[in-house]
Parts: C-alpha cells; sequence; structure tokens
C-alpha cells in the first residue's frame, strides 16, 4: 500500500530532512531576501530532476507530475523567511546570521516540503495527478509573498483544486497534527496614529493643546469599536503596542505617535470597523482643538479553511498517524499570508505539533528561545506526501 510505502521512505530520509533544517535555521534571511534559502531550494529540486519557475523575486515553484492518467493538481505550500529576532537557545545549528532568527518554524515548513518532494518523486509511478510545490517567500512582511505569488499566477497553469499549508505549533506536542474547519485565523491590519496638538511648559497648560490628553481619550474611546460596535459572536482584537509621546516630566510634546493592530474574522464588519476608528479618533482630537492623522495599511484578509477539503484531510491524517494523534484547533487571532490562498481557492491549513515539555521546548513562535522537537520530522513529509496523493484520488 502507498500509506506503507510514503512511511518507510520518511524514515529513509528523517536524517537528510533534519540536516536541511538545521541549514536553514543556522542560515536565515529576512523577508524579500531569501537569496541563499532560495538558492539552497533549487539545489536540492534540482538534485531531484525537478524543473522550477521563479516568482515573486525569491519564491520557487516547482511540478511533480504522477506516472498514472490524472487531471488532478493540489497545491503544497512552504514559507522560508525568517524574522528579525537575535537567537539566544544554545544549539549547533544556532543563527549564523546575526539578530535573525528562524523563531517561527519557516526552515522546518521548507525542510519538510522537500522532504515530501524527495518522497513523491520516487513515488511517481504510484499515483495520478500533479503536485505542485510551492516555496514562498516573505510570509512575515506586508504585503505577503503570497499575494504576490497569487498575482503572478501561482494558482494557475495548472490551477490546483486545492492548496494545503502545514505550519508548526509548539501548543502541540510532537507527533500529533491539529485541524479547524472553517474561519480559523484573524485578519490583521497595521494602525499608524499621529496626535497633534501644541506643545509648550508642562506648568502652563492653559497655553497648549495637549496631545498626550487626547491621545489618553482616543485609546479609551477606540477600545468601543470592539466592546461596543462589533459583533460578540465575531472575534474582534484592537491592540496598540507602541506609543511615543516625546516630551520630559515638565514639556508638553506636540504630537503624539502610535502604532497598532486590528484583528477580525469578517470582511464587512472590518471594512466598517476601519471607518469608525478613523472617525472616531479625529473627531475626539478635533473637539479637543488638535488633529489627528489615522493611517491604516491594509493586511492579510482572515483565514477560512474550506469544510469538505479540511474533512477530506482531516480523515486522511488520521488514517496515516491514527485518530488519538489528530487534534481539533480554537481560532486563533495571529495572522498568515496563507489566507491569500484560501480566498482564492479551496484550502486546508493545519499544524504540526513540535512540543516536548521533558526537554523544554516549550517557548512560542516569535521568542528568541523559539526551538522545535525535530522527531515531528518524522511525520511532518509523509503526512503531508499522504494528503497530497489522496486528495489527487488515489
Amino acid at each position: 500500500m502507498i500509506k506503507e510505502q510514503i512511511q518507510e521512505l520518511s524514515r529513509k530520509i528523517f536524517d537528510d530532512v533534519v540536516a536541511n533544517r538545521r541549514h536553514l535555521h543556522s542560515h536565515p534571511e529576512l523577508s524579500f531576501h531569501e537569496l541563499q534559502t532560495s538558492a539552497f531550494v533549487a539545489a536540492k529540486l534540482d538534485e531531484l530532476g525537478l524543473e522550477y519557475q521563479k516568482m515573486a523575486d525569491t519564491g520557487l515553484v516547482a511540478l511533480i507530475k504522477g506516472d498514472k492518467p490524472s487531471n488532478n493538481v493540489i497545491a503544497l505550500r512552504a514559507d522560508m523567511d525568517a524574522l528579525p529576532i537575535t537567537e539566544v537557545n544554545d544549539v549547533p545549528y544556532k543563527s549564523q546570521n546575526v539578530g535573525v532568527m528562524h523563531a517561527c518554524g519557516h526552515d522546518a515548513h521548507t525542510s519538510s516540503l522537500l522532504g515530501t518532494a524527495r518522497i513523491l518523486t520516487e513515488l511517481k509511478s504510484e499515483f495520478g495527478g500533479t503536485v505542485k510545490l510551492i516555496f514562498q517567500p516573505a510570509e512575515e512582511k506586508l504585503p505577503g509573498g503570497a499575494s504576490i505569488m497569487i498575482k503572478e499566477g501561482v494558482l494557475e497553469n495548472p490551477k490546483p483544486q486545492a492548496v494545503l499549508g502545514q505550519h508548526v505549533m509548539p501548543l502541540i506536542e510532537a507527533g500529533k497534527v491539529g485541524f479547524r474547519s472553517g474561519k480559523y485565523m484573524a485578519s490583521t491590519d497595521e494602525l499608524y496614529v499621529t496626535v497633534r496638538g501644541k506643545g509648550g511648559h508642562g506648568a502652563q497648560p492653559q497655553q497648549n493643546v495637549d496631545p498626550v490628553i487626547i491621545t489618553a481619550h482616543i485609546l479609551t474611546a477606540l477600545q468601543q469599536v470592539v466592546s461596543r460596535f462589533a459583533d460578540p459572536k465575531s472575534p474582534s482584537v484592537l491592540s496598540f503596542g507602541k506609543v511615543i509621546a516625546n516630551g520630559a516630566t515638565n514639556v508638553i510634546p506636540n504630537e503624539v505617535y502610535l502604532e497598532g493592530t486590528f484583528r477580525t474574522m469578517d470582511e464587512k464588519w472590518r471594512e466598517e470597523a476601519h471607518k469608525r476608528m478613523k472617525k472616531m479618533a479625529e473627531g475626539i482630537a478635533e473637539s479637543m482643538g488638535g488633529s489627528c492623522e489615522f493611517n491604516i495599511m491594509h493586511g492579510y484578509p482572515f483565514l477560512i479553511n474550506e469544510e469538505k477539503l479540511t474533512a477530506a484531510t482531516r480523515s486522511h491524517a488520521e488514517d496515516y498517524l491514527g485518530k488519538e494523534n489528530v487534534v481539533d484547533l480554537d481560532i486563533w487571532m495571529a495572522a498568515e499570508d496563507f489566507a491569500y490562498y484560501s480566498q482564492a481557492a479551496d484550502a486546508c491549513f493545519y499544524r504540526l505539533g513540535t512540543r516536548n515539555e521533558s526537554r523544554g521546548i516549550t517557548s512560542s513562535v516569535h521568542t528568541p528561545t523559539f526551538d522545535i522537537e525535530e522527531s515531528a520530522f518524522g511525520i511532518s513529509t509523509g503526512l503531508m506526501a499522504y494528503l497530497a496523493v489522496k486528495q489527487l484520488g488515489n
């Protein structure tokens, strides 16, 4: 059976997958600058005899065609970029690029998909249909590599019936995977706000228009956008993590600068919320004698897992791993540019467990201590290969 063949090949290539991951982890590159990473992937595809096309500058797309007759197509996606974080892990494969780190597992995604490509290449005679391999840059930075690759035609010629994505999850034990059907991850927008007044001496507030006080009112009032205007059944998050009022104990500044994020899972409400936030902030500032410049950088849409595809993919995962190793996921208010694929085609984005409490591998993504339990590679490559073959109708 093809399942047993995939499992055997997964065991056979395990050490190579780990080695590839460690190489990528040691040489991380930031979004839109994945030159060495792209070259490394290209070299591995060359070794497999796979032709590839470059997209979005550093992205790569390759096809694996099964020998049996079928016109079905499925796409598998892995992202390649790292984050501007300084790694503090004391491991042999620690980042060699100061201030840059694979703190979100994209090294694991890329090495896993390379392993999957190796398995599927060796088993071409056992299945029909085409597997499209997407090695995508710049998931971590707007406008997102996914949006660029889609504009450049990654979902065309041939057009996939479905797109699958796999992402590490440090909350799930290694050896398990997680699924959620329907809405899963939030849209994300970046907020850049400047509140202007008239600065001066702190002892003479009557002569000033205090932008700090105006900002305090705006920050408090904007929370009503979520608490009083959003449907309680539809999750929304509004957070400001950066506030700069560059005055002093006795100096009121001329302006205050803010940065924040807005996230939700409803596109209609998202647009309404944008208008409400902007109107509210500008109105408060004007009523208090100041002004407000409220800029919104439109980010990724929300991510939705198509229900029939996700149900089928989960069933195949249970067949491959056993039901006890497939768990339910809750909604996640973080964002992912895989959402662009999910808005353009049937898609399923699932989670690969990478946690090992006994070894202290528990840190969250986007932290300087993030690492993964490498035994997870024992299932990451084979599972994706099996899911692809099954979704192709084999």
